[in-house]
Order: C-alpha cells, then sequence, then structure tokens
C-alpha cells in the first residue's frame, strides 16, 4: 500500500516531466522553421531562386581540424544581391544551400572556429538546431580543392537532417546535383559519393601538398561511395563536402558524408 502511495506521484512526476521536455524540443523545431523562414524571405527578396531545385547530435571531433593552406587564390567579386540584406542581419553568411526534394533551403555561415554556430542560428541568436556553417579553414574568396560544409541531424528533418534521404539508392539516383551559392559565385553542384563514415576519418582536408595527394584523396571518395556515379574528377575539379550525424556505424562518432563536384555557373 505504501509502495502504491509513492508510485502515483512520481508517476505523475514524470509524465509533468516528460511533457516538459516534449514541449521544448517542438517550440525549438517551430522557432527554427519560424527564423530559417524569415532568412528565405531575406534571400529570396532580391532576385529569383536558381530553376535548379524545386534529433539533433553534437558534430564533435568530425569538425576539430588543422588548418590547411589551400592552394590557387581567386579575386573575389562584388557581393551578390540576393546576399545583402542577410549580410545586414549578420556579416557571417557566406552563402546559400539548396538541395531539392530535402527541407535543406537555407543561409551558410562561417565563424572563426567550428563551434561557434553549433548552437547559433544564422543571425549569432542561441538556437539547439544551430546553422549549417562553413569550415573556419575555407575561404569564399579562394578555389580551394574541398569546401566543407556542416550541420546538425534534426529529428525533424530540418538542418542536414535530410541528407540521410541519400542513404537510400532511388534517392540518390534522383537527386544527383544540388544548388550552392556563394557571396560571389553560383555553383550546380554534382554528387558522386555518399557513405556512412567516423570522425577519424580525414574527409574534411581543404588543402593538399601535391596534385598527386588531391588526385588520390578524389579516388579514395568514389571508392567508398555507397553508389557509383559516371563523374569524372581531375585534379584542377573543386568538390563539396556535407557532413552531419549518422548512427550506421558509431552512435557517438558516426557521419554521413556527401561529396559533389562544384561547377561554376556564373
Amino acid at each position: 500500500m505504501n509502495v502504491r502511495r509513492w508510485l502515483t506521484p512520481l508517476s505523475l512526476g514524470l509524465m509533468l516531466f516528460s511533457g516538459y521536455e516534449l514541449t521544448g524540443i517542438l517550440r525549438s523545431y517551430h522557432d527554427n522553421q519560424v527564423v530559417m523562414a524569415e532568412a528565405r524571405h531575406l534571400y529570396g527578396h532580391a532576385e529569383p531562386q536558381s530553376p535548379l531545385t524545386e534529433a539533433m547530435e553534437p558534430l564533435g571531433d568530425a569538425i576539430k581540424a588543422p588548418k590547411e593552406e589551400a592552394p590557387q587564390t581567386e579575386s573575389p567579386k562584388e557581393t551578390r544581391a540576393q546576399f545583402k540584406a542577410l549580410l545586414d542581419m549578420n556579416p557571417d553568411v557566406v552563402g546559400w544551400i539548396r538541395i531539392g526534394n530535402t527541407a535543406i533551403d537555407y543561409p551558410v555561415v562561417q565563424g572563426e572556429d567550428n563551434a561557434y554556430y553549433l548552437n547559433r542560428n544564422y543571425k549569432g541568436e542561441e538556437a539547439s538546431a544551430g546553422s549549417i556553417f562553413l569550415d573556419f579553414r575555407n575561404d569564399i574568396g579562394k578555389a580551394q580543392p574541398n569546401t566543407v560544409i556542416y550541420g546538425h541531424r534534426m529529428k525533424d528533418g530540418s538542418m542536414f537532417g535530410d541528407l540521410k534521404k541519400f542513404l537510400k539508392e532511388d534517392f540518390f539516383r534522383d537527386n544527383l546535383a544540388f544548388q550552392y551559392d556563394t557571396l560571389y559565385h553560383s555553383y550546380r553542384a554534382e554528387i558522386f559519393s555518399v557513405y556512412p563514415a567516423t570522425a577519424d576519418l580525414n574527409y574534411i582536408r581543404t588543402g593538399f601538398e601535391s596534385e598527386r595527394e588531391y588526385a588520390a584523396f578524389l579516388q579514395g571518395l568514389q571508392e567508398r561511395s555507397l553508389y557509383k556515379t559516371d563523374t569524372v574528377l581531375g585534379t584542377a575539379d573543386r568538390i563539396v563536402t556535407l557532413s552531419t550525424c549518422d548512427y550506421t556505424l558509431d552512435p557517438a562518432k558516426g557521419r554521413l558524408v556527401i561529396h559533389a563536384k562544384l561547377i561554376e555557373q556564373d
């Protein structure tokens, strides 16, 4: 009898706590949707969008990387008009990524390290969903071999949550291209590799000491892919790497990685 007397209030307390936690999670999802809708309005206000596109876990060790010098530089163009309103909101905005048939249609920001935007939205406000952000070693004013972009895998499919769709071959085959824009350039990104990995795999290299080293890196990415494509890669090509969490190989250090060849459109 005494046990029952204790169990009832304990069960009620647990239910109330669980409800409170669930409400907080749902509120964070809603807040993220509102903030991203605002970003899309600001970005789309200046010019039409490209016709190309119609559970959070910490990113952890995969983004703790040493600095590497990258070859080649290019003179930045004038900032493109569609970014002006976003830059007024936050000068850390460096681009936009849009992937068809997913929820991915977001600004890309860049901090002084790979930790700042883990839990901040594109306006720099604290947010559990964080941002889609560029590796701090990358420079949109330089022609670097590998551009690396990170995002949380949110359980509602937002941020980089929908990248998991590419693990299914039918979806992969039907969505082999996406749009990536920077302040100065517009790119068609042609996907050539997708695979689960762990944080100790150095797929986030941004600079290479020789063409031979870069060629070996590219070959490794293609061989690692779950599915093969007809994409031809050479040392003159530049790629973009998308990285988020995955639970296939490790519940804590697992990663889902997508690589695409960048083809400049302007």
